[in-house]
C-alpha cells in the first residue's frame, strides 16, 4: 500500500507549528529575562497576538502553521493544567486559616456569577460570558484554556477572552502599587489583596514582589487557593455541557463528567500534598509547566484579531473592565474582613 504524496510531503503537520511555538515561548523568556516586570505568560500572549495581527504572517497561521497552533492551544494547555496543580499543597491554603479561605472562595464564586451576568446583559455571543467569567475569576488565560476544553468554543470565542484578561491583568500591575498605601494596607495584606484580585500567577508574583516577600508569600498562595476552584467550576461546566448534548441530541458523543485534565489536576494536587517531592522534580515540573502554557497561550494569541474586536468588542471590552473592578472591589472587601 502507497502512501498519497500529501501524506508523505506532511507525515507530522503539527510539527512546524508547534516549532513555531517552542520558539515564541524561548522569545518570551528572552522578554521577561530583559524585564523581570513583564510575565512570561503574559508575555507569550501578546507575541502571539501580534503575530495574528502581521498580514505577512496570516497565510501561515492560518495554513501550514496552523495544526501545531491548535495542538499547544489546546493539548499542551491541559498538560499544563494538570502540572499546575503541583504548586499547590492543602497545607499552605489551610494555613490562611478560615476567614481567608472562605472568603478567597466567596470572591471567586460572586466574581465568576456577576462576570457571567454582565457578559449576558451585554449580549455577548456563544461562550465568551463563560470564558471571560472563568479566566477573571479563577487563574486568567490557564483558566480559559481549561474551560475551552470542555465547552470546545470557536477560536474567535476563546481569542477574545484571552485578550481582555491579558490587558487588564498587565493593568493590575501597574495600578495596583498605586493604590496599595492610599488604601492603608501594610504589605502581608496588600498581597493578599493582590493574590485575591488579579487574574494570572505570573501577574500576581510580578504585582506582589513590589511589597516585598511577605507580600509575595501570601499573594501566591491566596492565588494558588484561587487555582484550586478551576477544578469544581470546570467539572460542574462539563456536566451543564453534557446534559445540553443528551437535551439537544441524544445519540452525540457525551463529554465527560470530570474531563479527564480535570481529574489530572486534583490528582496532581494530592501528589503534592501527601507525596515528599524532592526540589528537582518540582522545579522540573513548574519548569515545564511554564514552557507548556507559554507554547499554548502563544498559540491562543495568534487567533486574536484586534480589529474585530475594535470594531464589534466593544462590549466584550466593557465585560473585561467591569469585571476588573468588581474582582478588585471584592478582594479588598476579604482582605478587610480577614483582618477584622
Amino acid at each position: 500500500m502507497t502512501s498519497s504524496p500529501a501524506a508523505v510531503r506532511r507525515p507530522l503537520p503539527w510539527l512546524p507549528g508547534l516549532i513555531v511555538c517552542a520558539l515564541a515561548a524561548a522569545a518570551a523568556w528572552g522578554v521577561h529575562w530583559l524585564a523581570p516586570a513583564v510575565p512570561l505568560l503574559t508575555a507569550a500572549v501578546v507575541l502571539g497576538i501580534v503575530v495574528g495581527q502581521l498580514p505577512a504572517a496570516r497565510p501561515a497561521v492560518t495554513g501550514v502553521l496552523a495544526p501545531g497552533l491548535s495542538l499547544s492551544a489546546k493539548r499542551l494547555m491541559r498538560i499544563g493544567v494538570v502540572l499546575l496543580g503541583l504548586k499547590l499543597s492543602l497545607g499552605d491554603i489551610a494555613g490562611l486559616g478560615w476567614v481567608a479561605i472562605l472568603t478567597t472562595v466567596a470572591v471567586v464564586l460572586v466574581s465568576f456569577a456577576g462576570t457571567f451576568w454582565i457578559g449576558r446583559l451585554l449580549g455577548l455571543p456563544g461562550h465568551q460570558p463563560l470564558l471571560i467569567a472563568t479566566g477573571f475569576s479563577i487563574c486568567g488565560a490557564s483558566a480559559i484554556g481549561a474551560m475551552s476544553g470542555v465547552v470546545k468554543p470557536k477560536d474567535e470565542e476563546a481569542a477574545t477572552p484571552v485578550a481582555l484578561v491579558t490587558l487588564c491583568g498587565t493593568l493590575a500591575i501597574f495600578v495596583l502599587p498605586l493604590l496599595w498605601h492610599q488604601l492603608g494596607l501594610d504589605a502581608q495584606q496588600f498581597g493578599h489583596w493582590v493574590g485575591a484580585g488579579v487574574h494570572d500567577v505570573g501577574q500576581v508574583v510580578a504585582t506582589a514582589q513590589i511589597a516585598g516577600a511577605a507580600a509575595l508569600a501570601v499573594a501566591v498562595v491566596v492565588k494558588l487557593t484561587r487555582v484550586l476552584m478551576l477544578a469544581p467550576i470546570v467539572a460542574v461546566a462539563a456536566v451543564v455541557e453534557r446534559r445540553r448534548h443528551v437535551e439537544g441530541d441524544p445519540a452525540a458523543k457525551r463529554p465527560a463528567i470530570v474531563p479527564l485534565f480535570v481529574a489530572g489536576f486534583l490528582v496532581a494536587v494530592l501528589v503534592r500534598t501527601f507525596v515528599p517531592l524532592p526540589p528537582a522534580v518540582t522545579d522540573g515540573a513548574d519548569t515545564l509547566q511554564t514552557v507548556l502554557l507559554a507554547m499554548a497561550l502563544f498559540g491562543l494569541g495568534t487567533a486574536v484579531r484586534l480589529r474585530t474586536l475594535v470594531g464589534t468588542g466593544w462590549r466584550a471590552l466593557v465585560t473585561g473592565l467591569a469585571s476588573w473592578v468588581l474582582i478588585a472591589a471584592l478582594a479588598l472587601g476579604a482582605v478587610w474582613v480577614s483582618a477584622a
